[in-house]
């Protein structure tokens, strides 16, 4: 867990504004891009799913390469 410390200032206008350091930043930014995955993760895992084997897949990938080409 990130231990934070912020520091409050005021603008011209008068809004609030919030002042960490880098490091606590940067923390949290990595934080919510993982929260983003798992969200992501749970909503794919909510879908249903269907595979393909190996050599299946690889088919199809050739062939559209091959028609894109």
């Amino acid at each position: 867990m990130i231990t934070v410390n912020p520091q409050f200032i005021r603008d011209t206008a008068g809004k609030q504004l919030v002042v960490l350091p880098a490091k606590v930043f940067n923390s949290m930014m990595e934080e919510l891009e993982d929260l983003e995955d798992i969200k992501r993760y749970d909503t794919a895992k909510k879908k249903k799913q269907y595979f393909v084997d190996a050599d299946t897949a690889f088919k199809k990938i050739e062939a559209k390469r091959k028609k894109n080409v």
